[in-house]
């Protein structure tokens, strides 16, 4: 058996490609992971470490990747601060230009001495810019030293630079949710417009949105919003039929595929059912698109054309999700295995020439998952325009999921850019002693930096592209993620580090090239500083009315001791609605599920948990009512009596730039949208709201809350002092 050199052990491997090999669960305790369990992620990042040899070729291979010898494909840096670049890779004395966006030209001779970092003089230009040494050119992304913001937004709106903002408001809906008469039971794009629109017209400022990400068409029973198949591409389950082509050749293509009755009957559930009316949706819009190819396609009518152009710019990576999309169906068809990695090996490459064969010859069926992407991309682009038309400042605020599922098209079409055999999930912790595993990947570090962000850039772009803004999905993962090997539990994973100040800048650089604001979901345990690196580079984060307690944890927090840089909410679709919170619901179906922990003393753990919520409910109604926005010396009404309106107005009150009302408290709905660790056991991504949208703004209850809301808000601009106002950064 041969002997590790000094040093080439797999500790020390896995800690130099960025795993931390001891981390710290949520009682301070500190655990070390287990050296197989840092082989199995290593050979899974593509340094196999199975015996001294392997180790040392992994290491030696590290080294060359990070040693600084040769310039990386891209490096970020701030505008207006020196960029320092390897010092390995560059020699004193060298030339260098600098080829900015713009078009200027930027000359100089590195004079640093050996050894010694070289540094590039600060460049005073946001973008994308080439340097070029020698015979290497590199990308320099320089950044603003903050994203674009909800003040921004606010000063653009109305064309004013130095207009101080007020305190917006929008509403959070999940989009699979809204009714529309004629939906054929999803809420889709057109529904969207008309909530923005409506929204608008009573003083709402953004509406967030549920992912909107690529799901599998030919898997209609996977529609968790939060594991798609990519994230590049767009649902087109929430295609609305009628909106390119009208009601007439929507009557036309149901009546071809005797579709009619089954879309009033799927309308009418108070549950979307996804297999069915996906099938159903995608059997219409088939209809509708051989329609289209013969009757415009062959005529290069004006929406043939555009069609055209949508593909030309979309370039080859629609194509690849397209041919993904065709492929699994073929492969599902005689009862195959839909994930790509158990697919004929040459049908996992997507450059391959039995890809190429495949798709020319079902080139019709590859077209038609690229029209209904360039459906979705116009209903999704529609609703922003219509948002903003309607006087919104930010518009829709789009949700970008933590990863996407490990079988889908973006891991097939960029295998070498994503982790393979892992998923994302969380460490054991109060709430869940088992860890999680949520069958998630998501990019690799090491790719990232080989690659030069590319996929990375990419995601970002499809993510602002209909929006004017995101939502970060789990933010604290852009410092680091908890990964677990596939088929392991998820206690036996390790957290692995990505290059957050790099992350960071990307997405302030693209959030100005957007005119879009960026919120980053930092809940559960953050990292010292970690909020406030996200403060710095103008990212907002999230409060949510249930976390937001006094030091000792035994009150509620008033609304002027809430962050002021942060975006509140009454609750999240994870999190209990302001209604069922107040009865307990969660409690009982958490218990229903098994998910409530056995008491040291015997207790009955539903019964203590309900008697807990009790001891919650009274401090918040006292928090309430000390906020103003409760009667003085009138006791808490009962759990079936939820103090609705006053959790708006308490929300309302606090000082963030943004706040944002789920639909389900603004309809005082008990049900939320998503029970965490439940899989069939509670109706998860399924709901839908109890009323359409146009009846919805008829309700006097649901507009009279609006307008609360809105004077509310409006009352909190006047109450709270401009904040010191960031730095006004150079913009691209």
């Amino acid at each position: 058996m041969s002997t590790r050199r000094s040093g080439d052990t797999i500790a020390t491997l896995a800690t130099r490609a960025g795993f931390e090999v001891e981390w710290e669960d949520a009682h301070h305790k500190v655990h070390r992971v287990p050296e197989k369990t840092l082989a199995v992620l290593l050979e899974r990042m593509g340094l196999p470490c199975g015996n001294a040899t392997q180790i040392r070729q992994s290491a030696a291979a590290l080294e060359a990747e990070l040693s600084g010898r040769k310039l990386p494909p891209l490096m970020t840096a701030e505008v207006g601060r020196g960029i320092a670049l390897p010092a390995a890779a560059i020699r004193s004395g060298s030339h260098y230009r600098i080829e900015l966006e713009s078009g200027s030209i930027i000359d100089g001779r590195f004079t640093a001495p050996k050894g010694e970092e070289a540094l590039l003089a600060p460049i005073d230009e946001p973008g994308y810019h080439t340097l070029v040494i020698h015979e290497q050119r590199m990308t320099l992304a320089i950044a603003p030293s903050r994203c674009y913001t909800v003040a921004d937004a606010w000063r653009s709106l109305h064309d004013d630079a130095r207009a101080d903002a007020p305190t917006l408001w929008g509403v959070a809906a999940q989009l699979y949710g809204l009714r529309r008469v004629g939906d054929g039971g999803i809420g889709d794009y057109s529904a969207l417009a008309r909530i923005a629109v409506e929204s608008a017209r009573r003083g709402a400022h953004a509406l967030a949105v549920s992912p909107t990400h690529a799901m599998f068409s030919a898997e209609p029973n996977r529609f968790s919003p939060y594991s798609p198949s990519s994230r590049l591409w767009l649902n087109v389950t929430h295609i609305d039929p009628a909106a390119v082509f009208g009601e007439a050749a929507l009557r036309a293509a149901m009546q071809s595929v005797q579709a009619a009755d089954m879309w009033s009957e799927l309308e009418d559930l108070p549950l979307v059912d996804w297999p069915k009316a996906v099938v159903l949706k995608l059997k219409v819009l088939r209809a509708l698109f051989e329609n289209f190819c013969t009757e415009e396609r062959a005529h290069d009518t004006p929406r043939a054309l555009e069609f055209h152009g949508f593909c030309e710019r979309a370039g080859r990576a629609l194509e690849d999700h397209a041919r993904f999309e065709a492929l699994q169906a073929a492969q599902l068809a005689p009862g195959g295995n839909g994930h790509w990695r158990d697919w004929p090996e040459a049908l996992r490459d997507p450059r391959s020439p039995e890809v190429e064969a495949f798709a020319q010859a079902q080139r019709h069926e590859v077209d038609f998952h690229l029209f209904l992407q360039w459906l979705a991309a116009k209903g999704l682009s529609h609703a922003q325009h219509a948002a903003r038309e309607a006087g919104m400042a930010v518009g829709l605020i789009a949700d970008l999921a933590v990863g996407c599922d490990s079988a889908g098209s973006h891991t097939w079409s960029y295998r070498d850019d994503m982790l393979q055999g892992v998923s994302v999930g969380a460490p054991p912790d109060l709430f869940n002693q088992a860890g999680q595993s949520w069958g998630l990947t998501t990019f690799s570090p090491r790719a990232m930096r080989t690659q030069g962000f590319s996929t990375f850039i990419d995601m970002l772009r499809a993510a602002f592209a209909h929006a004017g803004g995101i939502r970060i999905d789990h933010i604290l993962g852009l410092r680091r993620l908890w990964l677990v090997p596939e088929g392991e539990s998820a206690r036996n994973g390790a957290y692995l580090r990505y290059p957050l100040e790099d992350l960071l800048r990307l997405i302030a650089l693209e959030s100005w090239r957007h005119r879009a604001i960026v919120i980053g979901e930092d809940l559960g345990t953050v990292p010292p500083g970690f909020r406030e690196r996200l403060d710095e580079h103008g990212i907002a984060g999230i409060r949510v009315l249930w976390f937001e307690r006094d030091e000792d944890g035994s009150g509620f927090k008033p609304p002027q001791a809430w962050d002021r840089n942060a975006v509140g909410t009454t609750t999240t679709h994870d999190l209990p609605t302001v209604a069922g919170w107040w009865a307990g619901s969660d409690i009982t179906w958490h218990n229903r599920i098994g998910q409530t922990m056995a008491r040291p003393d015997g207790r009955d753990p539903e019964e203590a948990a309900q008697e807990e919520r009790a001891s919650d409910r009274a401090e918040l109604w006292r928090a309430f009512q000390q906020a103003g926005v409760a009667a003085p010396h009138v006791a808490a009404p009962p759990p079936e009596s939820p103090p609705v309106d006053e959790a708006l107005a308490f929300v309302a009150a606090t000082p963030g730039p943004l706040v944002t009302f789920p639909l389900e408290d603004l309809l005082a709905q008990s049900e939320q949208p998503n029970l965490p660790g439940s899989i069939d056991e509670h109706p998860n991504w399924r709901r839908r709201m109890n009323l359409p949208i146009d009846e919805m703004f008829l309700d006097d209850t649901f507009c009279d809350r609006l307008l609360a809301v809105d004077r509310a808000r409006r009352a909190a601009t006047v109450a709270t002092p401009p904040a010191n106002p960031a730095s006004e950064p150079d913009t691209p």
